[in-house]
């Protein structure tokens, strides 16, 4: 897969997020920061993401992807709070 893929998807979900990928071949890290996100548990918000690429996943094309998925208000928060932050989008 390529990364304009793994961005399009997930714009397709959320149009209005900030999207950043990593990774190449199958294997890739994605960082997602939307409005969207706001009043859903980690887990949800993983979900959601994940089941766009059930077929991938299924069939080894994308070995793995890991997910980090924020609301705008949590990524203020991490900017602020430098020590673990993962992105500074």
């Amino acid at each position: 897969m390529h990364e304009d893929e793994i961005i399009a998807r997930i714009r397709g979900l959320y149009p209005d997020a900030v999207i950043e990928v990593a990774g190449e071949r199958c294997s890739f890290e994605v960082y997602v920061v939307t409005p969207a996100f706001a009043g859903m548990k980690t887990l949800e918000r993983q979900r959601g993401i994940l089941d766009l690429f059930k077929t991938e996943i299924a069939t080894g094309k994308l070995h793995a992807l890991g997910i980090k998925a924020k609301t705008p208000e949590e990524m203020q928060q991490v900017q602020r709070n430098p020590v673990g932050a993962e992105i500074n989008l």
